[in-house]
């Protein structure tokens, strides 16, 4: 019995040291993170960027952190005080938990779990009910005008992205992010399952950054037409978690796009002067670009109107999936389907 418990204590205290080495460095990812946003847009414009806090704006991350914690967290009078606090913690959450089912390596991750893809999509579902909560408890019409927004641009690419993982699993035959990895090992890049579920990897990765309400797909949270929509009420540390929970979300899509579509933590060429390299780096530095895709299209691209994000998430993505799983169905059944295996 002693023994029992003894074991039951390490493993309790494996799984909690296991969630502090993720979360750690995902928290700092975040708020280095926005100093990436800032410093790369301000490239792209030609502008410097943050540079006044620490050597050459380092420090500034901090100085926002600092500024939020100590910033009053104001209430409206008529809004709905337990679900306007709770709201934000709806939103955190989610993106925190969907952590426990990523692979850094072989054997590094906080659970491994036979259905982590499922698991995935349950708990980053989630999200939305933090932001539809927030836009009803501020009892503001720009707040509940954007959460309806962002709730209808949930539904129409949750629905695409949903159709291209199908796609994938078709081609992969499991649901452990793990075997997904493992499966497109041996030939480097030409074996990862961009290239032959190209269509999948490009409406994933759009439909990733339309789910995280993203620019050009920011219409829940439009400056120029509802104010800020859905967290225009709050501020401080409740403003703070939303913040925190959009940025912790762009690097989970960016890594689990790595995951799914880019080797996850495979070297691209299968050469020894690249192999030697651990694979959480190479996993690391897809993870980055990716990230850098995402602020390169903020830079780029001008928001798109309501309408024109419905239609390509209803008329363009979702036909187009539908159409290339049955592709992919049809190619399995052939001679084809050692390309997709």
């Amino acid at each position: 019995m002693h023994d029992f418990q003894n074991t039951a204590w390490w493993a309790i205290l494996w799984s909690i040291i296991k969630i502090v080495v993720v979360l750690v460095p995902l928290l700092l990812g975040v708020a280095y993170l926005t100093l990436a946003e800032r410093k790369v847009i301000g490239y792209i414009q030609v502008r410097l960027g943050p540079n006044r806090v620490g050597f050459k704006g380092s420090l500034q991350p901090i100085a926002d952190a600092v500024k939020l914690m100590f910033k009053e967290v104001i209430i409206p009078t008529n809004a709905n005080r337990f679900l306007f606090l709770a709201a934000p913690v709806l939103a955190f959450v989610p993106a925190m938990l969907v952590w426990a089912a990523i692979p850094f390596g072989p054997d590094m991750a906080i659970s491994h779990m036979n259905a982590g893809l499922l698991y995935v999509l349950a708990i980053a579902g989630l999200g939305v009910y933090g932001i539809i909560v927030a836009g009803w408890a501020s009892n503001s019409k720009y707040a509940f005008l954007g959460a309806m927004r962002a709730a209808a641009q949930l539904v129409a690419y949750e629905i695409a992205m949903g159709f291209a993982l199908v796609g994938l699993l078709m081609a992969a035959q499991t649901l452990n992010l793990t075997k997904i990895v493992e499966a497109q090992a041996g030939g480097g890049f030409w074996s990862w399952y961009w290239l032959p579920l190209f269509p999948f990897f490009l409406v994933y990765f759009i439909s990733g950054v339309a789910e995280t309400n993203r620019a050009p797909f920011d219409v829940a949270e439009g400056e120029s037409e509802i104010v800020a929509g859905f967290h225009v009420e709050y501020s401080g540390m409740a403003f703070a978690l939303f913040f925190l929970a959009e940025y912790a979300n762009m690097i989970f899509v960016s890594m689990l796009t790595t995951v799914l579509f880019l080797g996850g933590w495979y070297a691209p060429i299968n050469t020894p002067w690249l192999t030697w390299i651990p694979g959480v780096v190479w996993l690391l530095l897809k993870t980055a670009f990716l990230l850098y895709v995402f602020l390169w299209i903020r830079a780029t691209f001008p928001r798109y109107r309501y309408d024109q994000i419905m239609r390509l998430g209803w008329k363009v993505f979702i036909p187009v999936t539908i159409v290339w799983i049955v592709v992919v169905g049809v190619a399995l059944e052939t001679p084809l389907r050692a390309i997709l295996r």
